[in-house]
């Protein structure tokens, strides 16, 4: 099994449609794998993992590395990640710029760190860590945000930018979560587009949120939303035509709901591709 490239608009794999996968065979040019889910030794997950991966590229997007934790990383966890990457020889893996993990508890949830110096140092040597365990680079995503540290120096977008230049990994921009982000964060989208460079930017995630209050929530149970599209074809015209993934992590809908996520998405890449 060799790696493959990856093109389009992929989709998050969810085990409620492997059989629609097997029996229809769907025009889906990649799906994403949640690396947590198939670190184990065997058993269904990769039964199925095994014949979609015949079919199909993947990806590993992950969301327990805690990179942003003040423990060590896990030598446990690291050397799962790499019987599994070496096993399916995944498109690139990618993990979230958090720390999930303390030394007694696990939050299961994804927590942010303040916006500075130290924060920036912690992560890119953290990334650093695992890219050379692995062997190439990885790629880190930005989380959504409900409330601002006192501690933070800098915008998130600064944040981001010097974690990918000092580390030299690269950048799954989920633009889902700099719209939600916005809203409650008080900044202008645009900023953060603005802000990133061009040549990090390797994968774009598209999800739905949910009001909750006077919060937006990034609850990937919902479809799309316009103001998000907007800025999906912002980001589009910026960073060109990246490789796009549809996350639908909650209120799991029939299969063909999420491929026409994914058919407008990329329509709009090709709308984006004649008017550039």
């Amino acid at each position: 099994m060799t790696r493959q490239s990856i093109e389009g608009v992929g989709l998050g794999l969810r085990s409620c449609h492997y059989q629609t996968i097997l029996a229809e065979q769907p025009a889906i040019p990649w799906f994403e794998a949640m690396t947590d889910n198939y670190l184990g030794d065997g058993g269904q997950p990769h039964y199925y993992l095994s014949r979609i991966r015949n079919d199909y590229p993947i990806t590993f997007h992950g969301v327990g590395l805690s990179l942003g934790s003040a423990r060590p990383l896990s030598e446990a966890y690291l050397d799962r990640l790499v019987t599994l990457v070496e096993r399916y020889q995944p498109a690139w893996i990618s993990e979230h710029l958090c720390w999930c993990a303390s030394a007694e508890h696990n939050s299961h949830d994804l927590l942010p760190l303040p916006y500075n110096e130290l924060a920036v140092r912690h992560l890119s040597e953290r990334i650093d860590q695992v890219q050379n365990r692995l062997g190439r680079r990885i790629l880190v995503e930005n989380l959504s945000s409900y409330v601002a540290f006192a501690e933070s120096e800098m915008s998130e977008w600064q944040y981001v930018a010097e974690i990918c230049r000092r580390a030299d990994c690269e950048l799954l921009l989920d633009v889902n979560n700099i719209y939600v982000s916005a809203c409650n964060q008080g900044f202008d989208p645009q900023d953060y587009l603005a802000g990133i460079p061009v040549e990090r930017v390797r994968e774009i995630h598209l999800a739905g949120y949910q009001l909750q209050g006077e919060l937006l929530l990034d609850s990937h149970s919902q479809p799309v939303h316009p103001p998000v599209w907007q800025l999906y074809r912002d980001a589009l015209c910026r960073f060109g035509q990246v490789p796009t993934l549809i996350e639908w992590d909650n209120d799991i809908p029939p299969f063909d709901r999420l491929w026409q996520e994914a058919q407008r998405a990329e329509r709009l890449r090709e709308e984006v591709a004649v008017d550039g």
